[in-house]
């Protein structure tokens, strides 16, 4: 049986059999790597044959772009979701920072699943690593533009220290003290916000979502994470 892809909104219908691969991919990729889980496991633990498996994914380096995208995907959209909703900007990178936090905290934790692929293939020109930079490149541009809503004035700056914080944290929060990183990343955005929307201040742009005190309500935001969530 098969069913309609969600979230495409393109009525593609997609086999039961190659969301199994997928769904396994993710999490014996996240959990161990993508090079140390060989074809024969993910056949054997998806309950697929080798012919399925090929007729959906070539290689393995072609479910392993598929991995790569699958979490950028679920992380456009629920950010999207956010960004559609009627918060103000700091309220939502403050919200981005909760769903981290709560991430970093969780059983299974093991680092962030794009830093982690970038590791294994360090060349630029392999596709998992271009696949990487893709979304690491959506993702600067979409926290830029919610900085930018706060003022336009060294937005760009806010943008790289905001995805520099959350690199450290996600690190950090694996090879140390997932509650201290946790911790350290939530000051290090309200010292941001409070820096970037005092900037804007001073330059008299600040936006009018923004103006005056920084919000400190943080939305509830569930399921902004780097890493497939285990066992769904």
């Amino acid at each position: 049986m098969a069913k309609t892809e969600v979230g495409t909104g393109s009525g593609r219908r997609v086999s039961e059999a190659r969301e199994r691969l997928l769904k396994t991919a993710g999490q014996l990729f996240y959990a161990e790597g993508i090079q140390r889980v060989g074809v024969d496991r993910l056949v054997a633990e998806s309950k697929v044959t080798n012919a399925t498996f090929y007729r959906h994914f070539p290689s393995k380096e072609d479910l392993a772009v598929a991995y790569i995208g699958s979490v950028d995907q679920a992380i456009r959209t629920q950010i999207g979701s956010l960004t559609a909703a009627d918060l103000p900007p700091d309220a939502i990178l403050r919200g981005i920072g909760a769903s981290l936090v709560d991430q970093i905290r969780s059983p299974g934790y093991r680092g962030c699943a794009f830093l982690n692929a970038a590791a294994e293939f360090p060349d630029p020109d392999h596709p998992v690593h271009r696949a990487v930079v893709q979304h690491r490149a959506w993702f600067l541009q979409t926290i830029t533009a919610l900085f930018t809503e706060i003022t336009a004035a060294q937005a760009d700056h806010a943008g790289r220290h905001f995805v520099m914080l959350r690199d450290g944290a996600m690190s950090a929060g694996y090879l140390g003290d997932p509650v201290l990183a946790g911790e350290t990343l939530l000051r290090g955005i309200d010292g941001l916000l409070r820096i970037h929307t005092a900037r804007g201040q001073d330059e008299g742009t600040t936006s009018a979502s923004a103006s005056g005190q920084v919000s400190s309500a943080v939305p509830t935001v569930s399921d902004i994470e780097c890493s497939p969530r285990p066992g769904g």
